[in-house]
């Protein structure tokens, strides 16, 4: 590899870069495995593809806001080192496939000129800060989300406590009672309210998607907006220590919850206050105040060619803002992708004619905002050459779906492929669904619910069929589930399997049905209770027969070949191999780290360094013992228990740990800790030596 200037400013940033670049050096030169590396990278952005040899680049746009500067320069990387191809996800973030690992470091370092960032898009970190769409701009919002949602991604970003958690946790922050950022489904969400004329939150707690989803709890009705970021860093140490970290299926913060209840979890938050960096945190909203800038540009004039389509487009597409006299237009962006050429154009529509912002949405979706109720004949035209006016954003017609096979490890069918086929049911034989906004039909190409299939009123998995001695693509059709708002929701219903190939017959036969037995007044999620869920599997069932299957049966949406499941491992949040050089190494980086963050005056960052240094240290010995653990909480108990009478120390292995807990984070608790760090790391390490224990 050859090395190459960042030309960063940020020297926190350009170091980090500099430190994946070296990384890559030395897995290629077999010094680092490859696990340890797979978890390395995760935390930059860099996720391995389905393809050999390639990485999707996931970059995170916090709550989703992107100007046009960031998106010439997404633009302008997606040219010079992928394909030109950009994706929107459901966590608002911009994924680009098909990047060779050894430009990862230059990708990054070009996309930071403009304030764009890789760090912790993936891995067993505090993913993408999620919100809503319309966050600022909403008639009916108590105040504006964006600048909390901010101030929460700025804080954990690089925060030690959040950068090798034992799996990813996800946030939310909704602008309204409608919940349009999902609170109910995140590890922990937040709802905007106003109590006593007090701005604050409702918080909810420990929901999640997956094989086994989970609803979230309520933490809190209300707390004060200067509460938010204690509260999450409580709940996040608490996650750390406790969270389940040797079976990957069961690491979220949903089991850990489950497992030990809801009031014991509670519990364990309020036991951590006294150890808090912050216990209140104000959140300077300044930037987010400001008036909205809009160019003084004279109106082009343009003609409509169809008075029609447009007044359609208007209806379904186009969103009063708060802000007198501004709208916002809703894009539908099919699949969630689209591409450098366009981008770019739409880039400079968005800097010269209105505020110069974009939001992404949860449903992969684009919202141009603030733009001026005479310029929207003039974007319609503008939009329309782009493809981009599209009528139904938001709407049934506007499917949300993961890559699936096409580019993920984990896909099992095809999902893209089974959403262009639905749109196209939709668009010619149920037109009438563009303006319904309340039916959402989700689709995710595996169980992991990446496209949030369990929570959509009409949802479809990857699965696949057995036929004889041949394997065909299939569906999982799951019904009933949605969002009620003000942090309850739904999880739907698994009703039916079957063959892919079906899944448009499905869908008709369901519409068709509603369509026919649905009361006057009455929502989807009441008609589908009335009918209960054995009337659609009755009504279902025709389609699931295996018997009858065609040769087209065995062959997924979009591919000319025999179907063939393949599987590989998932990486999002991947599992890794704990050998006890490696572990000791690590430890050692983080005594480093904490005593630099000690020169700074860091004190909380300094001390749960120390912490995360006494833990590995603590798991490389039990390992050299051949013991197992799954948790750090149990690491410390079980060393505790293995080396009492092996490793001296000033006093009991959990009360040494656990100061971190019973003291304030002060320079004096500070130096204290993290010397005791050294005292613990250096023991071990000689008896150790002394023991001959080279062997994990």
């Amino acid at each position: 590899m050859q090395s190459f200037r960042t030309e960063i400013e940020n020297p926190i940033v350009e170091k980090d870069i500099i430190d994946l670049e070296k990384k890559i050096a030395l897995y290629y030169e077999g010094k680092i495995d490859e696990e340890r590396f797979r978890s390395l990278r995760l935390a930059r952005g860099v996720y391995g593809q389905r393809q050999f040899g390639v990485q999707m680049i996931r970059i995170k746009l916090p709550f989703g806001k992107i100007t046009s500067e960031q998106l010439h320069r997404i633009a302008n990387v997606s040219d010079e080192y992928s394909r030109g191809r950009l994706h929107i996800t459901t966590r608002q973030d911009i994924q680009i496939h098909h990047v060779s690992l050894d430009r990862t470091p230059e990708l990054w370092a070009a996309l930071e000129k403009d304030d764009i960032t890789l760090r912790e898009a993936c891995g067993n970190t505090v993913r993408n800060v999620t919100a809503s769409e319309t966050a600022g701009i909403d008639i009916n919002e108590p105040f504006d989300v964006s600048p909390y949602a901010h101030a929460v991604f700025e804080f954990f970003l690089r925060n030690p406590i959040c950068q090798e958690m034992g799996r990813k946790f996800k946030i939310s922050f909704s602008g309204t009672d409608e919940d349009t950022a999902l609170s109910f489904m995140h590890d922990l969400g937040f709802i905007a309210k106003i109590k006593n004329g007090e701005i604050g939150f409702k918080v909810m707690l420990g929901g999640g998607l997956g094989s086994q989803a989970r609803l979230a709890d309520t933490l809190f009705e209300f707390i004060s907006a200067d509460k938010i970021i204690p509260i999450t860093e409580a709940v996040l140490r608490v996650f750390d220590r406790h969270g389940e970290r040797a079976k990957r299926a069961r690491a979220r913060l949903k089991f850990l919850v489950k497992e030990i209840g809801f009031d014991a979890f509670v519990q364990l938050v309020e036991d951590e206050q006294k150890a808090l960096s912050h216990t209140t945190f104000k959140i300077d909203t300044s930037k987010f105040d400001k008036a909205i800038e809009i160019p003084s540009v004279e109106i082009p004039s343009v003609k409509i060619e169809n008075v029609r389509e447009y007044n359609a487009w208007k209806t379904s597409n186009v969103i009063p803002q708060k802000q007198d006299g501004l709208f916002a237009i809703g894009i539908k962006v099919h699949l969630g992708d689209f591409y450098t050429d366009k981008a770019r154009l739409l880039a400079d529509l968005i800097k010269k004619y209105a505020g110069n912002e974009m939001r992404l949405s949860l449903r992969q979706n684009i919202l141009i905002r603030h733009v001026k109720e005479a310029l929207l004949p003039f974007f319609y035209v503008e939009l329309k050459k782009l493809g981009f006016a599209d009528i139904g954003y938001n709407s049934t017609l506007d499917i949300t779906s993961c890559p699936g096979t096409d580019t993920c490890n984990l896909g099992i069918a095809s999902s893209t492929g089974i959403t262009r086929e639905l749109e196209n049911v939709l668009k010619s034989e149920f037109p009438q669904y563009a303006n319904n906004k309340e039916i959402t039909i989700k689709i995710s190409g595996c169980m992991n619910s990446c496209g949030q299939h369990s929570m959509a009123h009409i949802g479809f998995q990857g699965m696949t069929v057995k036929s004889g001695k041949l394997v065909a693509p299939a569906l999982q059709v799951l019904l009933g589930g949605g969002v009620l708002g003000n942090g309850e929701g739904r999880v739907s219903n698994k009703v039916i399997k079957i063959p892919s190939k079906r899944g448009s017959e499905a869908l008709r036969t369901i519409l068709k049905d509603y369509e026919s037995n649905v009361k006057t007044g009455e929502s989807f999620l009441n008609y589908y209770d009335r009918q209960g869920e054995r009337y659609f599997y009755d009504i279902l069932k025709p389609l699931a027969d295996t018997s009858n299957l065609v040769p087209s049966d065995f062959i997924d949406w979009g591919s000319e070949e025999q179907y063939e499941m393949a599987v590989g491992v998932g990486e999002c949040a991947g599992v890794v191999i704990d050998l006890v050089a490696t572990l000791l190494f690590e430890s050692e980086e983080k005594i480093e780290n904490a005593s630099e963050a000690l020169k700074l005056n860091q004190y909380s960052d300094s001390i749960y360094y120390a912490y995360t240094s006494m833990v590995n240290t603590a798991k490389a010995m039990l390992l050299t013992e051949g013991e197992s653990t799954n948790t750090q909480a149990n690491i410390i108990t079980l060393f505790e228990t293995v080396f009492a009478d092996k490793i001296e120390l000033p006093t009991i292995f959990s009360e040494f740990v656990y100061q971190i807990q019973k003291n304030e984070p002060t320079k004096q608790f500070a130096d204290k800790y993290v010397a005791d760090a050294q005292l613990f790391y250096a023991k071990a390490t000689e008896y150790r030596i002394k023991n001959g224990s080279d062997e994990a």
